[in-house]
């Protein structure tokens, strides 16, 4: 099965394995498992950040950043289709109390400074106070700009506001970029850095920032249930991936883009938009139920209208795909 539904399918080298299988542990509530200390050191100097905290989840390490920042009752601003808040079953609302704001993203995945502008409560008592703003990089696999982030994050010192970066796939956006993930990380207090979608972890994530949210960040982490044991037999696959898997990523964005122009030129499948890194974006005139169908007798399972390349999709398979939908077209 060539599996383009998402780059969480991916599944440890045997590289990582091995890694895994000899992880020194101990007990990680305590501090005490070197292995999951050795990775939240790495996570840091990366970054540029103080701290990093290990999660199981990219939903957990949002989840964490909301509970950090703001208080109940307070608010913060993000997409109308940004993960932390339509897709990760509303726990900041749930678990912290805390409002959300949304507002469109336009088509280079951006949020507009002067719609943020807007929405940002004035100091008036019948208002939720805007406390956090929050960006999504990569955004439907576009890579939100160096000169965009810097202006973004100079309208939040202007207001006051803390800045948080759900970076589920940043990685692929330092590669797109040609630039150290710390130059993407500066302009933000927190950022949240996914390790289970194409640095090909089993499981876990990554949340950076000063020592005071990260120790804040641990704290809920434990009263949520995430605090974890011997958990150096995970965290030994993201050192692994941080050391290893990050330049690779180039492979799943050069795919992306061969498959993209291969399929612009045929009638009956459209290309949305051009791939920045690794999602292919189907267009909307496509019949996809019918392209979905057809693909899955041919071994190749989609989800809907974002293919998502990564280390598990060879070459082999790019030039599968790129026949199957030639075929597709032919009988179309």
């Amino acid at each position: 099965m060539i599996d383009l539904r998402s780059d969480t399918v991916t599944k440890p080298s045997p590289e990582m394995l091995a890694a895994m299988q000899s992880a020194a542990t101990g007990d990680d509530v305590y501090g005490e498992d070197p292995t999951v200390n050795e990775l939240e050191q790495l996570g840091a100097e990366i970054t540029g950040k103080q701290a990093a905290l290990y999660c199981v989840s990219g939903t957990q390490s949002n989840l964490l950043a909301l509970l950090s920042h703001c208080e109940r009752g307070q608010e913060f601003i993000a997409g109308h289709d940004a993960h932390a808040y339509k897709y990760e079953g509303g726990g900041a609302a749930a678990l912290g109390g805390i409002q959300p704001c949304t507002l469109p993203f336009n088509a280079r995945g951006e949020l507009p400074l002067d719609d943020i502008r807007a929405l940002i409560k004035p100091d008036d008592l019948h208002f939720a106070v805007t406390r956090l703003l929050c960006l999504e990089n990569t955004q439907a696999g576009q890579v939100l700009s160096l000169d965009y982030l810097r202006a973004f994050s100079q309208l939040a010192q202007d207001y006051q506001l803390r800045r948080h970066m759900d970076g589920a796939r940043g990685f692929n956006a330092a590669v797109k970029l040609g630039v150290p993930i710390q130059d993407i990380c500066e302009h933000f207090d927190t950022v949240s850095l996914c390790l289970s979608k194409g640095l090909a972890c089993p499981v876990g994530s990554l949340l950076v920032g000063d020592d005071t949210t990260i120790n804040k960040a641990r704290r809920y982490r434990k009263m949520i249930g995430g605090g974890m044991r011997q958990a150096g037999v995970i965290a030994a696959a993201g050192i692994y991936a941080l050391r290893y898997n990050v330049n690779r990523l180039q492979q799943d964005h050069d795919n992306a883009e061969l498959i993209a122009n291969s399929i612009s030129q045929f009638e009956h499948i459209g290309v949305a938009q051009q791939p920045h890194t690794n999602m292919v974006m189907i267009s909307s005139q496509t019949d996809i139920k019918k392209l979905q169908a057809f693909l899955a007798n041919r071994n190749i399972c989609i989800s809907g209208r974002r293919w998502v390349l990564h280390r598990d999709i060879s070459q082999s398979d790019v030039k599968t795909i790129i026949g199957a939908c030639e075929a597709y077209n032919s009988l179309a």
